[in-house]
């Protein structure tokens, strides 16, 4: 079956009826792809899809988890992680506290990232890091920190990219072990996040596309990567408003490799290469 615009009105229909969530400015593509992985998945139809949508609210909720994107690594490319540690960290320096919001924190790699690079900077004990995403399940893995091994090796490489070797200068190699902050077990297959990199970190279930900032403060430094690429225009409008009105003046807004703000100006953002700052 192939299915077109009137099967995603449909589809976004029954989630407004039925719940709480929107998916009406997801990028209509990308919505296509997931909900025909569904089906096939599930071995159902599309009229079976929206019947069970209806009066199944387990259902309902794997549903969002599969239409929800939910990628991430420690590290995960390295050369924004270079410009955080070498220019934006250098530049927090001298604030009494600081406060970091991980948009769409998947499984929480990224925030314990952030963290190790606070923790070489000194900058731990005045940092909150804030970590939101709609999937609960994925939620409930940050908070544990406990991942495959044999399917996240390239952590230590990542690790070794970004923590162990200065870019700039080569022969500055800053010998930090990785069980620094990590205990491996390979015999389990697991890396967990040592207890260190917990303290300073809360995470929250949070609906991006209808819900505000859930912690009622104002950030040094938001962080939304790769979530805004399955967004249409109007969605990514609206919430480069948001990442705006939550910063404060002089804060950092951070996107993945691939998004881009057309018109910073309009957001109250000037671009500074790979990163956008509060004017």
């Amino acid at each position: 079956m192939v299915l077109g615009e009137q099967h995603i009105n449909e589809l976004n229909e029954t989630f407004r009826l039925v719940s709480d969530y929107d998916f009406s400015d997801y990028s209509e593509k990308s919505l296509l792809r997931r909900i025909e992985k569904i089906l096939s998945d599930e071995s159902m139809s599309f009229q079976e899809l929206i019947l069970k949508l209806k009066t199944d609210r387990v259902f309902l909720e794997h549903v969002v988890k599969e239409i929800t994107v939910n990628t991430t690594e420690l590290f995960r490319d390295p050369k924004i992680w270079h410009i955080i540690k070498y220019q934006i960290l250098k530049k927090l320096q001298e604030k009494e506290t600081l406060n970091i919001w991980h948009v769409g924190c998947s499984s929480g790699q990224e925030v314990y990232s952030m963290n190790i690079l606070l923790h070489e900077a000194g900058l731990a004990d005045r940092t909150k890091l804030y970590g939101t995403d709609i999937n609960g399940d994925m939620l409930a893995r940050a908070q544990e920190g406990r991942y495959p091994f044999r399917f996240n090796l390239e952590y230590l490489d990542n690790f070794k990219q970004v923590v162990q070797i200065n870019p700039l200068n080569y022969e500055d190699f800053n010998d930090v072990p990785f069980s620094k902050y990590f205990e491996i077990d390979e015999l389990n297959d697991t890396i967990k996040v040592r207890e260190i990199l917990k303290s300073n970190v809360e995470f929250k279930k949070h609906n991006l596309v209808n819900q505000d900032n859930l912690f009622k403060i104002k950030f040094d430094m938001i962080l939304c990567r790769n979530v805004l690429i399955y967004f249409n225009v109007r969605l990514q409008n609206k919430l480069f408003h948001t990442f705006s009105d939550n910063l404060l003046r002089k804060g950092y807004l951070i996107l993945g490799a691939h998004e881009s703000i057309l018109g910073p100006e309009v957001f109250g953002l000037i671009k500074h290469g790979n990163y956008y700052i509060k004017k």
